[in-house]
């Protein structure tokens, strides 16, 4: 039995790291390259104590595991984590990916190397936090606060026009945000605790569901991205250097996904199935117009950005069915999203740093000189497409499966979007790694180093074994998701019972 606050210690580790590299002082290549080894272990140990978590975790529990809880502020809001089912895929997925993230940095962030290794140190321990806290300010804070490295890691270490992305970035975000905060404030003066497992038990008036749902849903529309609120994340992406692209694609999507599942579902389930229309609608669109967008891009970065959109269409679309293969499909297809779409992030680094252009039209020819990288590339593009035996393909079929079975236009337009994907997928790959190699600054690039290979390869194993092997997330989540769904569905039906009553 564990006794140590194990949770707490992978979520404030990272922080530690921070401190160190911050009392790391100096400016020459030696202290670079140390601040550059202590964030790496850092994430490493940090992921390693995180294993112990899946190791000591009971999936036939659908109670939340690790708690831990101290009495924080005086009016009965307390420091309160845990994980279940739900939350734990997640909090690995941010770990795991990490030291990628690190490793990825290593030689193409040269100015203010101790800073951005902070950054990321703390970005680490604000997301964990968010995936771990069970209160609901405690979650408020972690939540919000994962906007400040990522904005300076947008604003200072991205492209040409990083500021304007940056800020961009912060305020579409924190505009939804401040909406949820007056719903917590709501449901603490309703309830008279911010306590998350004793809110998704206590019964929420019909008329503050309503309002509490749309409120939520401001905040984590904008967070997945959903259309049309999307727009920042092109941009977002386009500047942010490669890693910064790989931990927002990977994670922070992920957290409004993550807050429907937490909030949305357990809390308001009258206000998720009265909204359900809606969510099916604004998912349908995110699949098919992002998808034809995608198409028009002439960035490479920019086009993959609207591939997320996309495919968290699919997780939306997924979760609000609010059928057991739709919420478990849901939190496949992010976890399959992350490692994927993380990876395909970290391919067009690669050959950013050689070329320093991301127009798909300056590339052509690669499998040429990048027989390897064409290979990985290729799994990464067909797992994206969703191809059977990847992945891609487990989340996408069973949010497609949980849908059909409460709307089946929703499931057939949606089908249409796995086609276009395949299209602009496909053309980007074509169009980069296939054809003559007849461009002369192409004519000296050289394939993966072994430090790629390092970033690259065990993401390509994860792709192929969740593919064909989908067994050991779906059992982790798989009693949490089943009491989410049969709580939603015994709310829903008890309504329905009572109006035909009257």
């Amino acid at each position: 039995m564990i006794t140590w606050p194990i949770l707490s210690v992978v979520t404030f580790l990272p922080v530690i790291g921070a401190l160190v590299i911050y009392l790391n002082r100096g400016e020459d290549e030696a202290a670079r390259r140390n601040s550059r080894w202590i964030a790496l272990w850092t994430t490493l140990v940090t992921f390693a104590i995180s294993l112990i978590l899946v190791w000591r975790f009971d999936p036939s529990s659908a109670d939340f595991q690790f708690v831990e809880k101290t009495s924080w502020l005086a009016t009965g809001i307390t420091y309160h984590m845990g994980v279940d089912g739900i939350s734990l895929p997640f909090v690995i997925l941010t770990t795991a990916l990490m030291p990628f993230c690190i490793i990825a940095s290593w030689r193409s962030v040269t100015s203010r190397v101790r800073e951005y290794m902070m950054a990321f140190l703390l970005l680490e321990t604000l997301l964990v936090g968010t995936f771990s806290a069970l209160d609901l300010v405690l979650f408020y804070l972690f939540f919000e606060g994962g906007l400040i490295p990522m904005f300076l890691i947008i604003g200072i270490w991205g492209g040409p026009r990083r500021v304007y992305a940056s800020f961009k970035f912060f305020l579409y975000t924190l505009l939804g945000s401040v909406l949820m905060l007056l719903a917590i404030m709501a449901l603490y003066w309703n309830a008279g605790t911010t306590d998350i497992p004793t809110l998704m038990h206590t019964a929420v008036p019909r008329g503050l569901q309503t309002w509490a749902w749309l409120a939520f849903f401001a905040s984590f529309a904008v967070k997945m991205p959903m259309w049309p609120v999307h727009t920042w994340l092109p941009d977002a992406h386009v500047e942010a250097p490669t890693a910064g692209s790989v931990v927002l694609a990977a994670i922070l999507l992920k957290l409004g996904g993550y807050g429907f599942l937490r909030f949305s579902l357990p809390m308001f389930p009258l206000a998720s199935h009265d909204f359900a229309p809606l969510i099916f609608s604004l998912s349908v669109i995110a699949i098919i117009y992002t998808s034809l967008v995608a198409l028009m891009q002439d960035d490479i970065k920019k086009l993959i950005a609207y591939s997320s959109v996309a495919h968290m269409g699919f997780v939306t679309m997924g979760i609000f069915a609010g059928t057991m293969q739709g919420v478990a499909g849901g939190v496949f297809q992010m976890v399959s999203h992350g490692i994927v779409s993380g990876a395909l992030f970290l391919c067009v680094g690669i050959v950013y740093d050689r070329m320093h252009t991301r127009e798909i039209a300056a590339y052509g020819g690669l499998v040429n000189r990048m027989p390897l990288y064409a290979l990985v590339f290729m799994v990464f593009t067909m797992a994206n497409v969703g191809l059977p035996g990847t992945s891609g393909f487990v989340g996408e079929f069973m949010t497609l499966l949980g849908t059909y079975k409460v709307s089946l236009p929703t499931a057939v337009i949606a089908t249409l979007g796995v086609i276009l994907s395949a299209a602009y997928a496909l053309w980007l790959y074509r169009k980069v790694v296939f054809g003559a190699l007849t461009k002369p600054s192409l004519a000296s690039i050289k394939d993966l180093t072994f430090r790629e290979c390092l970033t690259l390869f065990p993401l390509v194993a994860l792709t192929i074994l969740f593919g064909v092997y989908p067994k050991p997330v779906l059992d982790m989540s798989a009693a949490s998701v089943q009491q989410l769904v049969n709580n939603y569905n015994t709310a829903v039906t008890a309504v329905k019972a009572a109006a035909l009553l009257q």
